[in-house]
């Protein structure tokens, strides 16, 4: 930036860094140094996490199940408050996109690796172990099943997001601050974002969203590998994961280094339409009006239950309920705090323009009746064939296999292997796509908010993402993926909290502003809107007088004469003594 002098302005600039020093080492050097641990020592590294995550669900399990409870009271609050008029943006900012582009742009947000790996796996687990003290028929067990899967990919989801979208998009496109996580605590904070607090805050979210990263990517590279091995071409194992990973990550690589922009556009908009497809064939081919009457009757249920599966928290079924909370919620709230930096900055990037109500709505309803659409009909789907045969998603034994159970499932249906490598690709696509965008996201946070970091940073954190997910898988595979998730929310949930508190400054500051502003606006004409005291009387407004003449005459009573001692009548003198004496705009 240019230097002030006593003459004027230098012609001296300093150069720019490429990394924000004290984001990126500390954030390189614990995931490497993790990535080292799990690797060289697996079986350690297996049961330190086995320990973290059974302490974690022990102490920390009803604090996650809260604050997911409060980001939703925030994010309706803040939305539907006097709140929601502020624009994320510049008073004359319009909307970037259409209201259209804008919700198919969220839907992307929506679309991800979980939800092709979880799509089939997870409604088909809770009908088959159902919550401890869930109880019923086999079709009372079906609809809960479906209604938990919603709980957890449903609003609390997106409320997280909505804490880290709304703020980042309202710092970056209404205060136009660089893109870093730090700057949605500048209403808190003040100036110290800009030092070692604001370092720290980057540091967890960058640590945070690698992890979040990782997660989704070990969870696909597992379920390609059970699609590759339903299809017959290889047999699932250790060591081809991480061939895979490697293979996918030299794709990543490619995009990354060669400035293929435009192909990550197209690759993720190939996704969309393939991922649509895959509905509209099983609504098709499938038991179509058990589907869409399942749909309808599966969201009245999470509606009505709601407030209950939201406070859950197993407090009456002991160890195995803290077993079955560690697997499932737990690991979804932590799995979407510590993604939520990178969705947050997605959606936040694509609102400017977009009032703060209409952000709260659209990333609320839109993405979560596309997720519901989406679980009621493959998860619909496996749940029929359960019910109503031909059965065998679930083992003898109450076991799914969450991985295959979505390929086990497209085996029953026609085209069925035609379905089952179009699940691949989508998946593999996802990878690529999630690979690139997350390298993107986690350079911006480590270059200091740089809209297009250097590109050798973008390839570095694509490595050492790849890196992290195969070492999650080598310490334990989808146990160590959930429980890094559980553990890296811990202390990022604590920053999220401070972004509420942050937001809410912020925008009371925006409120206030406005009402003076407001005020000042009016103030010459205030007087006449309100009665206020001003610098020449204001004349009286047609049929004032008439009525001051008459309430006077209510006030003296019947036996006040028409006509005065000195022979005036009355309704001039009192028009006279109105003239005299002008009123004192008391209101």
């Amino acid at each position: 930036m240019p230097t002030e002098t006593s003459n004027g302005p230098s012609t001296t600039s300093t150069k720019t860094p490429e990394v924000a020093t004290w984001v990126f080492w500390p954030a390189a050097i614990v995931v490497l140094l993790f990535v080292a641990f799990a690797i060289l020592l697996p079986e350690s590294a297996e049961a330190l996490f086995a320990g973290i995550q059974s302490s974690i669900v022990s102490n920390f399990n009803w604090y996650y199940v809260l604050i997911a409870a409060f980001f939703v009271v925030f994010s309706l609050w803040v939305g539907f408050s006097r709140f929601g008029d502020i624009k994320l943006g510049k008073d004359d900012d319009e909307p970037e996109f259409s209201m259209g582009s804008w919700f198919s742009l969220l839907f992307a947000a929506g679309m991800g690796i979980g939800l092709v790996f979880y799509g089939v796996g997870e409604p088909l687990s809770h009908f088959a172990n159902p919550r401890p003290g869930v109880e019923g028929t086999a079709n009372q067990l079906a609809s809960q099943a479906l209604s938990q899967t919603y709980l957890h990919w449903g609003v609390h989801a997106w409320s997280i997001y909505v804490v880290i979208g709304l703020a980042l998009a309202y710092a970056i496109h209404r205060k136009g601050r660089s893109v870093s996580i730090r700057w949605a605590l500048e209403p808190l904070l003040g100036k110290r974002v800009r030092g070692g607090w604001g370092n720290l805050i980057d540091v967890i979210a960058l640590v945070g969203t690698l992890f979040g990263v990782a997660t989704s990517l070990g969870l696909g590279v597992v379920q390609i590998s059970a699609g590759l091995e339903s299809a017959g071409i290889i047999t699932a194992s250790e060591f081809g994961n991480i061939i895979l990973i490697l293979i996918i990550t030299g794709g990543v690589l490619f995009s990354v280094l060669s400035g293929v922009a435009k192909g990550m556009k197209w690759l993720s908009n190939i996704n969309l339409v393939l991922a649509g497809l895959i509905v509209l064939f099983l609504l098709v081919v499938g038991p179509t009006q058990f589907l869409l009457r399942d749909f309808v009757q599966s969201i009245g249920a999470y509606l009505q239950g709601f407030v209950g599966l939201s406070f859950s928290v197993g407090a009456f079924t002991g160890a195995e309920g803290e077993a079955w909370q560690a697997t499932w919620t737990t690991f979804y709230w932590g799995w979407w705090i510590s993604w939520a930096p990178f969705v947050g900055v997605f959606i936040a990037r694509i609102s400017r323009g977009r009032t703060v109500r209409q952000f709260v709505t659209g990333v609320l309803l839109v993405p979560t009746l596309i997720t519901f659409l989406w679980f009621s009909v493959l998860g619909g789907t496996a749940l029929y064939s359960e019910l109503n045969g031909p059965g065998g998603l679930v083992g003898e034994d109450g076991t799914v296999n969450v991985e295959g159970a979505l390929f086990a499932m497209f085996d029953q249906l026609p085209a069925g292997s035609v379905l089952t490598i179009g699940a691949i690709i989508l998946i593999a696509i996802f990878f690529v796509t999630s690979a690139d965008s997350g390298a993107l996201v986690m350079s911006m946070f480590a270059s200091g908010g740089q809209v297009e970091p250097k590109r050798w940073i973008r390839a570095f954190f694509a490595c050492v993402t790849s890196a992290l997910a195969i070492a999650l898988l080598i310490a334990g595979g989808l146990q160590a993926l959930q429980t890094a998730a559980i553990i890296i929310a811990l202390p990022f949930s604590v920053v999220m909290l401070l972004i509420c508190w942050a937001t809410g400054l912020a925008f009371g500051r925006e409120h206030r502003a406005f009402e003076r502003a407001q005020r000042a606006a009016l103030l010459e004409h205030i007087g006449d809107h309100y009665g206020l005291d001003t610098d020449e009387a204001p004349a009286p407004a047609p049929g004032a007088r008439r009525m001051s003449i008459f309430r006077r005459r209510q006030h003296r009573g019947p036996a006040t004469s028409a006509t005065t001692s000195t022979g005036t009548p009355a309704a001039e003198s009192a028009e006279s003594a109105e003239r005299a004496e002008p009123p004192t705009g008391v209101l």
